[in-house]
């Protein structure tokens, strides 16, 4: 059986030492393990120790972010981070329909979130994220790829609210943290 460390708090000793006289006393001869956690649990005011232990439970879960669902393939971050200078800017239109994808993360992530934008503006974001000249391949990628919408007259495009997998935002993350 794995052992379980749980800190006990009391917030007050003189309150818990009475408590825990009380309950020896009331106990006949030696107590046992489990007794003896339940006395120390109710004497810092819990009902006992599975009381003290869901308590904790509760609070790890509580302060601690989900485990990632989907493991992160860190080499294949680095090697697609390669396809991006120190700014953060697409230098090239990789070969691979998949690192492809995730450059097309990072565009998407630079889009504004719950803005209409039109055709002007869309290109110039575009623009200012790559240094490869291809503008309209990337947005035609974006809608194609349902990361982007458009009107059906195309004058109006906005970002489509999605989690990116757990590779993309691993690239995301590594290229706003370079210097």
């Amino acid at each position: 059986m794995s052992r379980t460390i749980l800190p006990l708090i009391a917030a007050d000793v003189s309150q818990m030492a009475r408590q825990m006289s009380r309950e020896l006393a009331d106990c006949d001869g030696s107590p046992s393990h489990v007794q003896m956690l339940n006395m120390l649990a109710r004497s810092a005011g819990f009902r006992n120790f599975q009381h003290l232990k869901a308590q904790w439970d509760a609070q790890d879960r509580l302060s601690q972010p989900p485990l990632p669902v989907e493991p992160v393939d860190y080499r294949r971050v680095l090697r697609v981070s390669r396809h991006f200078d120190r700014n953060g800017k697409l230098l090239r239109w990789p070969k691979k329909t998949g690192e492809r994808h995730l450059c097309l993360w990072v565009m998407w992530s630079e889009i504004p979130a719950g803005q209409n934008l039109s055709e002007a503006a869309i290109n110039a974001l575009l623009t200012d994220n790559h240094l490869f000249g291809d503008y309209a391949l990337l947005r035609r990628y974006l809608c194609d790829l349902k990361m982007m919408e458009r009107t059906v007259d195309g004058r109006i495009y906005r970002r489509v609210e999605s989690r990116p997998p757990a590779d993309a935002c691993a690239l995301i993350r590594h290229l706003r943290q370079q210097p």
